[in-house]
């Protein structure tokens, strides 16, 4: 698509590096509110649900105005209605699908495929789009995830996390007081 790919977009090379590249909180949310509605339509809106297993900002489509479509469907799979007879679930094989950080923890112990899965990887991906941090970041060791580590910031320390070159975007569009920007840009 005309603007790549979000993820291009929040960790881009040095030579992609313009202020015209960069995502405003603006845009930010422009796209997780894009990416919502995409998963809301695979999720109630299809004639059979459809789960991506494979949500991650290299998978999210910009297009010329911005707008967010997710795209690479080569793991989704179709989830047909089933009963309540346990012989007729679909649950995860023993080979997990989807990409490191984005697959959620149940899938690795053989949980039931549903639309959890997805909503899963969104709230990683949106944690991704407001820290700058991929979920399989070094930081992320010995049992601390881009989830506790969000957690633990709540609520006191949230602009410890926040990725701070959203809030200078912001400053540069005069869309944020100057006063917030100083007192969280590190010296």
């Amino acid at each position: 698509m005309e603007n790549g790919s979000l993820d291009s977009r929040l960790y881009p090379r040095e030579e992609e590096q313009s202020l015209s590249n960069r995502l405003s909180v603006i845009r930010r949310l422009d796209v997780a509110i894009g990416v919502a509605y995409a998963l809301d339509y695979l999720h109630h809106h299809c004639e059979t649900t459809i789960v991506h297993y494979d949500l991650k900002p290299s998978n999210v489509l910009l297009d010329e105005d911005m707008v967010a479509h997710v795209g690479d469907f080569s793991l989704g799979r179709f989830l047909f209605e089933t009963s309540n007879d346990p012989s007729f679930s679909q649950t995860m094989s023993s080979q997990l699908k989807g990409s490191i950080g984005y697959i959620p923890p149940e899938y690795g112990t053989g949980g039931q495929v549903s639309t959890l899965g997805g909503v899963y990887s969104y709230e990683i991906l949106l944690l991704e789009i407001f820290t700058g941090k991929r979920p399989t970041d070094d930081m992320f060791k010995n049992d601390l995830s881009i989830y506790q580590f969000i957690v633990m910031a709540l609520p006191s320390h949230v602009m410890d996390v926040v990725n701070l070159s959203i809030l200078v975007d912001l400053e540069a569009d005069g869309d944020v007081n100057d006063d917030i920007v100083q007192e969280q840009t590190p010296s």
